[in-house]
């Protein structure tokens, strides 16, 4: 990626174990109960990740590679539309970290490499807190928010 980018870094406090955090961001069906999506890889370095909407039918929506994994401390991952998946000029990057706190996990989420202004830089703007609430949600209560609620509305 060429020319300026920008970055958004999310911190969200999860009453919940390390090990339970990493493993609903990436099992597909735990994902898909806070997401509404999967996010689907065999999560070794160099591999293929995708993420699929399963509302509606199946269909992949955003697709990356597994650049990093250290379970259950961190995941890194490149991100993009699907349809630019094979231009990786075109990826953005998604860091997680997470940090056992007492009887709760710091997870941090920074996605950067973003073209500032753009559709995807506005998408994360918004999706991000709406996800990492319905997580946090979820691990805590077993109640996952409806993140489509907006999309629905609007």
């Amino acid at each position: 990626m060429s020319g300026a980018t920008t970055e958004f870094v999310y911190v969200s406090y999860i009453r919940a174990t390390r090990e339970k955090v990493f493993e609903a961001l990436v099992r597909p069906e735990v994902a898909r109960k806070y997401w509404g999506h999967e996010n689907v890889s065999d999560w070794e370095p160099g591999s293929k990740w995708e993420h699929v909407r399963v509302q509606g039918g199946r269909q992949v929506e955003l697709a990356g590679e597994v650049l990093e994994i250290e379970p259950p401390r961190r995941l890194v991952i490149s991100w993009a539309n699907a349809s630019e998946y094979e231009d990786a000029s075109r990826h953005s990057r998604v860091t997680f970290e997470l940090a056992t706190l007492g009887e709760m996990v710091r997870l941090t989420v920074t996605h950067d490499r973003l073209v500032p202004d753009s559709g995807m830089a506005q998408g994360i703007r918004k999706g991000w807190p709406l996800v990492l609430a319905s997580l946090k949600s979820y691990l805590e209560t077993g109640q996952a928010l409806d993140v489509f609620a907006e999309r629905r509305a609007g």
